[in-house]
């Protein structure tokens, strides 16, 4: 098997759509609305300031993918980049495609020179990712995340 990562084009719009239907439904049995959902996945694609998206081939198919936004520190004078919306399909997983995902952003996120670190947020209850973010070597921090949504779907 041959795993490839590559940031996402247009063509892949309807997979990555796919891919965080099902982490949503997997990790927080929760139904997104695709019709959101796609706007959203085609806002990134077109406006790269925003963030861009990773997709994990396996045999030159489609298997995984993730989402990378920004978030300016100024405690840090730096950027930090935040890994969102992971999913790798689950019989593609134990492969080392998340591993790889995740070595892509941090060696990107390393050579730029305005960043100052990753960061991602995971479900409490979602201990296998919790374990995998440990052995890739990130560590938890002292901050809960809080939220207001506003609705918007």
């Amino acid at each position: 098997m041959t795993i490839r990562i590559r940031r996402a084009a247009a063509a892949d719009i309807d997979a990555i759509v796919a891919f965080n239907l099902a982490m949503a439904r997997e990790s927080e049995a929760r139904e997104l609305n695709a019709a959101l959902l796609k706007k959203g996945v085609q806002h990134i694609l077109r406006q790269p300031t925003d963030g861009f998206y990773l997709v994990a081939d396996m045999d030159r198919r489609a298997v995984g993918s993730l989402l990378v936004t920004f978030e300016w520190s100024d405690w840090r004078n730096g950027r930090f980049w935040w890994i969102q919306s992971v999913y790798v399909q689950p019989q593609s997983r134990r492969h080392g495609v998340y591993s790889m995902l995740h070595a892509w952003v941090r060696d990107a996120a390393l050579a730029d020179g305005d960043a100052c670190g990753i960061r991602l947020y995971v479900e409490k209850n979602n201990l296998g990712a919790q374990a995998t973010y440990r052995a890739l070597g990130m560590g938890v921090t002292d901050y809960q995340l809080f939220e207001e949504e506003f609705g918007r779907d």
